[in-house]
């Protein structure tokens, strides 16, 4: 018994973007947060907006590797602070580095904690938060360094699509001047500030500058389509 011929693919068809398919979803304290997977990669959306997959990662990997280029070469063992767990990247870079002492994690979606312990994305960075140096803090990135007294050498936050684009209103406070007061506040001397971003912007280097940092700069990294994903770095002299 013979069957009839398959349509043909054509190339629009083989091109086409596989679809989603959501496998968590939850309603917390800062709004709606979702998992997805699509193909082989996972996808967080927050509030509706799109904050990262694990397609690439260079960006992320670029915020940590920038960030221990501009520390002075004499300092051994510094401190990291990463703001936002997001899909592992950062964090799962820093601890592949063994010139990183203590690695602090802040992150406050319960969702996305639970994800990566035993969830989805457990997978992924397993390694790193078993590493003895690591320690994950559940709280608000912007509360944690406006009431606390810790400082670290690097300050690696990635909890937006940038200065210009963030995720929730109140997130809008980190890069206000008391924002970036308080930054500063928790640096070493000599430390380093590097700010995601998902494209360039001139007021937010202007507006490090105003909050006291030196050495402000930018860099990039191309992507297919649109401006460049950027690490914004200041560094804390005095």
């Amino acid at each position: 018994m013979s069957s009839a011929p398959s349509a043909p693919v054509t190339p629009a068809a083989a091109d086409a973007p596989e679809a989603p398919v959501t496998l968590d979803r939850r309603e917390g304290p800062f709004g709606e947060v979702v998992l997805r997977r699509r193909g082989d990669d996972f996808e967080i959306i927050a509030n509706g907006c799109f904050l990262m997959d694990t397609s690439d990662g260079r960006s992320e990997r670029l915020l940590v590797d920038a960030a221990l280029a501009a520390l002075p070469a004499r300092r051994t063992g510094p401190s990291v602070l990463i703001g936002g767990l997001g899909v592992g990247f950062s964090l799962t870079h820093a601890a592949d580095e063994p010139r990183w002492g203590r690695i602090v994690v802040v992150e406050r979606e319960q969702a996305i904690v639970d994800w990566h312990l035993g969830g989805p994305l457990a997978a992924l960075t397993a390694g790193a938060l078993a590493d003895p140096r690591t320690e994950l803090v559940r709280t608000d990135l912007v509360h944690h360094l406006r009431t606390g007294t810790e400082r670290y050498d690097a300050l690696c936050l990635d909890i937006d699509n940038g200065p210009d684009w963030t995720v929730t209103e109140d997130n809008g406070g980190l890069y206000s001047p008391a924002g970036l007061a308080a930054c500063r506040d928790r640096l070493t001397q000599g430390g380093v500030l590097a700010v995601w971003s998902a494209q360039p912007s001139e007021p937010f280097e202007q507006a490090l500058r105003n909050a006291g940092f030196n050495g402000v700069r930018t860099e990039e990294v191309t992507v297919a389509r649109g401006a460049p994903d950027v690490v914004h770095l200041a560094l804390r002299d005095g």
